[in-house]
């Protein structure tokens, strides 16, 4: 009877050991915003902090600060003492914004000038990229479009009935290429429009 109590506390002993040996490892790791979300949501379910930190393996009262933070300012991202502040204001990205849909052909450079006119703030093309990219916009090249009218139409048909029985040994001696561009400078002097993903462009935007 002694001998299976002992076993008993031995195991319990053991397993105590063990999560401690898990909780410190992952104490070692900070928590990504994803994990911290998922202990957020199971104490907002009801469960408490011993229990979510049994079954991720987090220290409780790395649970217990990480909830009390979100109590106090609903906010439970990592906070980074180091980070530089930032170099617009609100304000000044809404005017990068503005201006760049209002001219959608605007180089980062012509923006960043602009609004060092504007408000004496100079930022690099980088940080223009960065904050048009927070609202969805980037320099994309304007969509190429042929005019088809009903002579490029019909002039395509008779191509196409011309070389349908071409066979692979002709088709061979024929070169296709995509017109790539290749340019061995930082600039290729290319036109780039401002436009989110996936929406149409206006009819004057088209070349």
């Amino acid at each position: 009877m002694v001998a299976k109590r002992e076993v008993k506390l031995f195991t319990s002993a053991l397993k105590a050991f063990q999560c401690n040996n898990r909780i410190v490892m992952a104490q070692r790791k900070h928590l990504d915003d994803f994990l911290r979300g998922r202990i957020i949501g199971r104490l907002e379910c009801g469960r408490n902090q011993l229990e979510v930190s049994e079954e991720l393996v987090i220290a409780q009262s790395v649970i217990s600060r990480l909830w009390q933070r979100f109590q106090d300012d609903g906010n439970v991202s990592r906070c980074y003492s180091t980070c530089r502040p930032r170099v617009t204001t609100p304000n000044e990205d809404r005017y990068l914004a503005v201006t760049a849909k209002r001219n959608r052909r605007s180089t980062a450079s012509d923006l960043s000038r602009q609004l060092s006119s504007a408000n004496s703030t100079t930022v690099s093309k980088q940080t223009v990229y960065t904050r048009l990219g927070h609202i969805g916009l980037y320099a994309r090249r304007p969509v190429r479009c042929v005019p088809l009218t009903a002579t490029h139409c019909r002039l395509r048909l008779a191509c196409s009935r011309e070389h349908a029985l071409w066979t692979p040994q002709q088709w061979s001696c024929v070169i296709f290429y995509d017109e790539c561009r290749f340019s061995l400078q930082s600039d290729s002097r290319r036109t780039f429009i401002w436009r989110a993903p996936g929406t149409p462009l206006p009819p004057r935007e088209h070349h």
